[in-house]
């Protein structure tokens, strides 16, 4: 598969994202003290289905024997959870942060993005975390330029966030997207071994720094999908799907 798009291709991704924004923008207006995580994935498939698309994640295939298909249309994951909460009856409360990771599937493409909100009133040193977990991702995109490999956009995370006294989550990456979901390459957020691919114009990529406020380690929950940092400690995720051109990095899930 090429990790290149054409420009008709770059375009379809766009109208995915767009849906993508749309949702987005209604989550973060619904996410306050009283809402369960159940009503907030409600939202975003009846948004997403209403025009026309259908939520990428609801029914991905189980990674582990003996899980479920995933049941969801978002992931919903709260405080200590990482990645791939399972949306349930779980009420938010004021002081939380919830991760809503979403993905759209259009026209034969998707779209995938993620946004840390705090719920109600937060601390000053959580809204830190959600902050540098944000602007890690941009110091990561200034190196998403032709000529520059995907290490470089690993390491410029790394640093950012460990200069702010966070770890960055090893066990979960970015990744390529198009007309799969994950496609290659995988996007680790810190400095790898192994295949480092140049990066050149046409490549869709989702960005996704997943930070903790403690040590990077992680566990896998008995559901078999939730992720929770090892020392309870919270984690913030920021994810965009970029297309990589001959000039800046064009985002094209960004929110206002």
């Amino acid at each position: 598969m090429s990790m290149q798009k054409s420009k008709t291709e770059i375009e379809l991704m766009k109208k995915s994202s767009d849906i993508l924004v749309n949702a987005l923008i209604r989550i973060k207006e619904a996410v306050k003290p009283g809402v369960t995580t159940l009503e907030l994935d409600k939202i975003a498939e009846n948004y997403i289905r209403k025009c026309g698309a259908i939520p990428s994640f609801l029914g991905y295939k189980a990674p582990f024997r003996g899980a479920v298909d995933y049941p969801g249309s978002i992931c919903a994951s709260v405080n200590e959870e990482v990645v791939h909460g399972i949306p349930g009856l779980r009420v938010l409360k004021d002081g939380d942060i919830i991760s809503v990771d979403i993905g759209v599937y259009f026209n034969g493409f998707h779209s995938d993005a993620a946004r840390t909100f705090p719920v109600g009133t937060v601390t000053t040193e959580v809204q830190h975390l959600i902050d540098v977990t944000k602007q890690s991702f941009y110091e990561g995109i200034k190196n998403a330029v032709v000529g520059k490999r995907i290490r470089d956009i690993s390491a410029a995370i790394q640093d950012y966030v460990e200069s702010n006294g966070y770890s960055v989550v090893r066990d979960y990456v970015g990744h390529g997207i198009g007309t799969e979901m994950h496609e290659e390459p995988q996007i680790p957020n810190y400095r790898f071994k192994g295949a480092n691919p140049r990066i050149v114009p046409g490549m869709a990529l989702a960005i996704e720094p997943m930070v903790n406020a403690g040590d990077y380690n992680v566990k896998l929950l008995e559901n078999k999908w939730t992720v929770v940092t090892l020392d309870n400690s919270l984690s913030a995720h920021y994810e965009n799907t970029i297309i990589v051109t001959d000039e800046e990095p064009m985002v094209i899930t960004e929110t206002p």
